[in-house]
Order: structure tokens, then sequence, then C-alpha cells
């Protein structure tokens, strides 16, 4: 049983990822491999000033979630499923997940988030609809929450980055019971 399942690996997911594989919490990531930020060029994330491909993107975070001790998986997850205390994640080949909570960043894709009931409340941008959450992503399900474009984020990479984070950090503290703050300091 995993403490979060993310569904994404994109900059959302990833980003999610690091802060709660760094939290010590049991990390999968559920990735098809297929996120818009695989065809981008960024020139405007912080941090490369000369650019980076969507591609080197995405593999860096998972190569940093990795290191921090997330499990990252390729497939695509068909269905989620109350159980118990938690949740099952069921794939396309098959394959099921357990997990205590589930994080969604799928992007602009609100198959699974539909097919959970979940609210939804108007959207900017692109989509007409995304999943309605409070302010640290909690969505109508208590269990489940949402980050990201899903969620309402403006589609950037370094805005989505940041809310996968921030909603890492609001589950983190749920958990912990009090606010949870990851700093480290430059070794000398």
């Amino acid at each position: 049983m995993y403490d979060v399942a993310v569904v994404g690996g994109g900059p959302t997911g990833g980003s999610a990822a690091v802060f709660l594989a760094k939290a010590g919490l049991k990390t999968l990531v559920l990735d098809n491999g297929r996120g818009q930020t695989r065809r981008a060029w960024i020139e405007n994330h912080y941090g490369f000033d000369q650019g980076i491909s969507g591609p080197d993107l995405v593999d860096g975070g998972q190569r940093q979630a990795e290191k921090l001790g997330a499990q990252w998986v390729t497939a695509e997850v068909t269905a989620i499923a109350r159980e118990g205390e938690g949740f099952t994640l069921t794939t396309e080949d098959g394959r099921t997940f357990q997990a205590q909570q589930v994080l969604l960043a799928t992007g602009s894709v609100v198959t699974l988030a539909e097919a959970l009931g979940l609210e939804f409340t108007d959207g900017r941008e692109r989509l007409a609809r995304v999943v309605k959450v409070d302010q640290d992503g909690r969505t109508s399900m208590p269990g489940i929450w949402a980050a990201g474009v899903l969620a309402g984020a403006n589609p950037h990479t370094i805005i989505t980055a940041g809310h996968g984070a921030h909603v890492a950090v609001g589950i983190i503290s749920e958990r912990e019971g009090k606010r949870h703050i990851q700093h480290d300091v430059l070794k000398s």
C-alpha cells in the first residue's frame, strides 16, 4: 500500500512526487508518457536560461523523484475505486496498485475525475470545466486530490509544477497535523 499514488507524471505530478517522496511518504507515480509537456519547447521556466525541451524537463523530474524514493511506473490508469481505507488504481494492462490517497495530475484529461463523480466547476482558458478543489487541492471525495490544469491552474509548466508542489505540501501537512515546510540548507 502506497501512502500516495500520483496519476500523471508531467510537471504537476512530478513536482508533487518530489515533495511527497522527500517527506518520506511511500509515493507511486503512474504516468502514461503522453502528456502535453513531452511535445513542448519551454523558454519561460525559471532556472533554464537557455530554455529546455519538455521531454528533458519531465525526465529530469522523474529522475529527481526517483532519487528521493518515489516509484515511477509507465501505465495508463483506467479506473480508481475506493477500497476500505484507501483506493485501488487499475491500469489498462490489468495491474492494480493500492494507495491511501490519490493525487490526480492528468492535465486536461478529465476522464478519471468524471468516473469518480468528482464535483466540477467552470474553468478558464482552454478548459470549460475543471475539478473543484479547495485551497489545498482537496476534491469533493475525501482522499482524492487534484492539481495542475485539471484543478484550474494555468498550463505554463512553472505554474503547474508549483501547483503540484503546493498540493503535495497540503497532503503532507494533513498527514502530519501541522503545516509542513521543506527547506534544506547549503552544506559548507
